[in-house]
């Protein structure tokens, strides 16, 4: 069932939206070469516990970490350890903010150091592709305008959506109706309507859209070992268009 939010609930919303767009800039600014991912992960535990917040993935089924650092051909659930960053890599984040009983979701994906035009150029596709998504989040389209909108995006840059981890509601739960794709037929699915609060989340590889799980049951890498590029926000529906809750002043 799809949980349409009061305005007292989006506002909570907003809060937690916030908390974990200022989550994502702090962990972000502290990637570099040399890091591990389990400091990265360290460091957001001890942002939330100062901000009176929660990670909405610790736990989550099971989940051994924080927040989900996914490293080149990982795609998604990376766990935190003692992998270094290296200088070229690419750093997806992906982070789960509870607060005040309500979960803002977002991810972003980072260049390390040295930019490699092929690695620059996936990631600007899957952020022009989910800016593409946040435009199609209007109240009378549907939930496959949106995947529509991603995937076009993907496909002019001759680049594959992944197909078998899709976006998703947001809320009181980390998930919730309805699954947001990132491939989609205009004027399918939900319809969107004010007050639906949705997480949007592109993800997309250089090579084939066809992905695999590590044997810690939790790492998503793509079969042919090719780059993957992962973002995403909590987007509103508001009576005139998408409001985006994770993000800052400065973004």
């Amino acid at each position: 069932m799809i949980k349409i939010k009061s305005p007292a609930e989006l506002e909570r919303m907003r809060a937690s939206g916030r908390l974990a767009a200022q989550l994502r800039e702090a962990v972000v600014a502290r990637v570099a070469p040399g890091v591990t991912t389990r400091e990265l992960d360290a460091y957001a535990r001890e942002w939330l516990a100062q901000h009176g917040a929660r990670s909405a993935f610790l736990g989550y089924r099971g989940y051994p970490g924080c927040i989900c650092i996914s490293v080149n051909d990982e795609v998604v659930h990376g766990i935190g350890g003692d992998r270094q960053v290296l200088m070229g890599d690419l750093v997806s984040l992906d982070f789960g903010v509870s607060y005040e009983g309500y979960v803002g979701d977002t991810a972003k994906t980072v260049l390390v150091g040295a930019l490699q035009p092929e690695s620059l150029h996936l990631v600007q596709t899957a952020e022009a592709a989910l800016q593409a998504g946040i435009a199609a989040a209007r109240p009378g389209n549907h939930v496959g305008d949106i995947g529509h909108a991603v995937e076009q995006v993907a496909r002019r840059a001759r680049m594959s959506v992944v197909r078998d981890f899709v976006g998703h509601g947001v809320g009181r739960h980390l998930h919730e109706d309805p699954q947001v794709p990132n491939y989609g037929r205009p004027g399918q699915g939900a319809r969107l309507r004010p007050g639906m609060t949705l997480a949007i989340e592109p993800m997309l590889n250089r090579g084939g859209a066809a992905v695999r799980v590590l044997a810690d049951g939790w790492t998503v890498v793509t079969r042919d070992g090719s780059l993957s590029a992962h973002c995403e926000h909590t987007v509103a529906i508001g009576p005139e268009g998408p409001e985006i809750l994770t993000c800052t002043a400065a973004n």
